[in-house]
C-alpha cells in the first residue's frame, strides 16, 4: 500500500512540475513580442532584435529553476535581454567591431516614410543612441513597453529618477 502511495504521490510530483514548465512556457511565448520591440529598440535592427531575442530565450530556458514563482515574468525576461545586449556591446568595444547603423536602418520593413518624418525618426534614433545603456533600456521599458518608472528602474537595477 505506501508503495502505491509513493507512486501517485511522485506523479502528483511530475504532474506539479510538468504545470510549472507549461505555465512558464506559456509566460515565455506570451512575452515574445514586447521582448522584440524591446530588443529592437535596444539593437536599432530587426535581425539583431531577432538575434538578441533567442539568445534570451534560450538563456530563460536554461536558467528555468532561477525564476522565482510570484514575481514578474516579464521584468525577469527585459533584464535578461538588456544583459545579453550589454554584454554583445562590451564584447563588440572589445574586439574593436563597428556596427553599420545606417545598413541597419535601411534595412527596414517598414514602408518608405515621408521624408520629414524619416528626418524626425533619424534624429530621435540618434539620441536614443547616444544614451548610455542603461538609460537607453529604462527609456524604452517605460515608452515602448508601457512600465512604470519604478518597474523599469527595477529591471534596469538603477535608482528611480
Amino acid at each position: 500500500m505506501s508503495l502505491m502511495r509513493r507512486a501517485v504521490g511522485s506523479l502528483g510530483r511530475a504532474s506539479a512540475k510538468d504545470s510549472v514548465v507549461a505555465r512558464f512556457s506559456d509566460q515565455l511565448i506570451a512575452v515574445l513580442p514586447r521582448l522584440r520591440r524591446f530588443a529592437r529598440g535596444l539593437t536599432g535592427s530587426a535581425v539583431e532584435a531577432d538575434d538578441l531575442v533567442q539568445a534570451a530565450c534560450e538563456r530563460a530556458l536554461a536558467r528555468r529553476e532561477q525564476f522565482q514563482e510570484g514575481t514578474r515574468f516579464d521584468s525577469w525576461m527585459f533584464r535578461i535581454v538588456q544583459t545579453i545586449w550589454i554584454d554583445q556591446l562590451r564584447s563588440r568595444r572589445v574586439r574593436k567591431e563597428e556596427v553599420d547603423v545606417a545598413e541597419a536602418r535601411i534595412g527596414s520593413d517598414e514602408p518608405v516614410r515621408r521624408a520629414e518624418a524619416r528626418l524626425a525618426l533619424d534624429e530621435v534614433r540618434h539620441a536614443v543612441d547616444r544614451l548610455p545603456p542603461d538609460q537607453r533600456a529604462a527609456l524604452l521599458l517605460v515608452t515602448v513597453e508601457g512600465l512604470s518608472y519604478k518597474e523599469a528602474a527595477e529591471v534596469v537595477q538603477v535608482p528611480v529618477g
